[in-house]
């Protein structure tokens, strides 16, 4: 879905800025762009659906503009092709207004948006709105794209889909929902997290063959995740090496009935390659751990007082795999948290966050894992208003917290410092929606820290890890996919 595209990802305006250099630095036409942009879709039109008839939906702006070209490279080529005008002729202006006359003199059937439209055949072209779509779609837009996605033909989004927030991935209602999205001079961030992922469909980029220059005066507000290059932090082995050399991973949690999850975390930081791994939790859970992977070191904790010898032994934690929130819960957070060592803090971790009952945090030497239900008790908001803009809420807990933080979910994110751009992971799959996912998560972040990664690498290095791991553990399907699933790929990833 995401093969071959770039790296660096844009806002609109960034966008907008890009597209204004080009033409007023460069001296690139504005006519010019739009008649690349139109091609660039034509050619995927002609190669994925050759022959089928071509219905066009315009709009007003340069994205209505671009459909025209569309429509009338169609109409050259002989190819059935009707446009169906959203918006008057009379709103058209500058480049748009030229390409609805380089349609017209193409011979381009053009027919008024109406009740009574039907769509039966083809293919359709979202051209109504692009990326400067501000709040709900008004008619006759709205009822357009009902339309369009009620015909079951594939959909191909020129740009963006037409409702789809290309800031936050955010859909308004309603939103087109595409097979196929073009987009041109630059990725925008919310077709990566989000809604954004589901309504945009496969991806095509063209730069429209923008002077490459134009990109160095820009710096981007995300990077899509390279796992490739991420793993290069991961240090190389001495052939002399033992197990002290790659640190010691004190995963703390489990309250009763959910030693699974401790277990999970500590075993996903043994696959990641840390040298020893303890499991603080309940007594009952030690017996338990030890079948599953005696590997584990296992200790049964009642109180917070006990942790403390562990405490001594360890350079990394990992606080919060099913650790609850009982008063047992809250003492061994308090401990964990007060040794100031390098720690994860995941799940019911974050959940205790919150208590004003919790010892300070370990200034610059943590790092959180939170979902958008516990970013939002995080930050005092709801779910909702944290799926809304999901690049703006990941920031928000970085600099709340001053720490490296991701934000779980579709297109997972990454902010490692406020002046850093967002890193947005493009891998895993709706397999990944099972319990224990986070855990095994938490437990790669771990071991990669106890391994010497440093925490703005580790945080990104894991999430592209757990990622791909779960992509290639659902080769045989993503339905029934389990968290342990992942341990065989990722011990193949982390030795490339």
């Amino acid at each position: 879905m995401f093969q071959h595209l770039p790296i660096p990802l844009y806002t609109a305006q960034q966008v907008r800025e890009l597209d204004r250099l080009a033409i007023q630095d460069w001296g690139v036409p504005g006519i010019k762009l739009m008649k690349r942009a139109g091609y660039a879709v034509f050619q995927q039109l002609v190669s994925r659906w050759p022959g089928a008839p071509i219905t066009v939906f315009c709009g007003a702006g340069n994205n209505g503009g671009d459909g025209y070209i569309v429509a009338a490279l169609a109409a050259e080529s002989r190819l059935p092709v009707t446009v169906v005008q959203v918006a008057p002729v009379g709103k058209l202006r500058g480049d748009a207004r030229l390409a609805y006359d380089y349609a017209r003199q193409a011979g381009v059937d053009m027919v008024p948006f109406n009740d009574c439209l039907t769509l039966d055949s083809g293919v359709v072209v979202d051209a109504l709105l692009g990326t400067g779509l501000s709040g709900p779609l008004r008619e006759p837009f709205a009822q357009a794209v009902r339309l369009i996605n009620c015909a079951g033909l594939p959909v191909v989004a020129v740009d963006i889909p037409s409702g789809l927030c290309s800031d936050t991935g955010m859909p308004a209602d309603p939103t087109v929902s595409a097979e196929l999205t073009v987009t041109f001079i630059g990725l925008k961030q919310g077709l990566f997290t989000g809604e954004g992922r589901v309504h945009a469909g496969e991806l095509v980029f063209s730069d429209l063959r923008v002077p490459a220059a134009i990109y160095r005066q820009i710096l981007p507000s995300g990077v899509r995740l390279d796992l490739e290059e991420l793993l290069m932090a991961l240090p190389p082995r001495r052939r002399d090496a033992h197990k002290g050399h790659f640190g010691h991973v004190l995963v703390v949690g489990g309250d009763l009935g959910f030693g699974g999850a401790a277990a999970m975390a500590g075993e996903a930081a043994l696959r990641t390659g840390a040298g020893l791994v303890t499991v603080a939790t309940r007594p009952e859970h030690v017996g338990a751990l030890l079948s599953r992977r005696p590997e584990l070191m296992v200790r049964g904790i009642t109180s917070g007082q006990q942790l403390q010898p562990l405490l001594k032994a360890v350079s990394v934690l990992v606080v919060g795999p099913g650790l609850g929130q009982s008063p047992w819960s809250e003492q061994l957070m308090q401990q964990a948290l007060a040794a100031g060592l390098p720690t994860v803090l995941d799940a019911d971790g974050l959940n205790l966050l919150n208590n004003s009952r919790s010892a300070a945090l370990p200034s610059g030497n943590w790092l959180m894992t939170p979902h958008p239900g516990e970013a939002a008790r995080l930050l005092g908001v709801t779910v909702a208003d944290i799926q809304r803009d999901r690049f703006a809420a990941v920031r928000a807990l970085q600099q709340k917290f001053q720490c490296p933080v991701l934000l779980k979910g579709a297109g997972t994110l990454v902010c490692t410092a406020d002046d850093r751009p967002v890193r947005v992971c493009c891998g895993g799959n709706p397999g990944m929606a099972s319990g224990g996912m986070g855990d095994v998560l938490s437990g790669i972040v771990g071991g990669l820290l106890a391994q010497g990664v440093p925490a703005a690498e580790a945080l990104p290095l894991g999430v592209g890890l757990h990622a791909e791991a779960a992509d290639r553990a659902a080769v045989d399907g993503e339905r029934g996919l389990l968290a342990t699933d992942l341990f065989g790929p990722l011990r193949r990833l982390v030795n490339p």
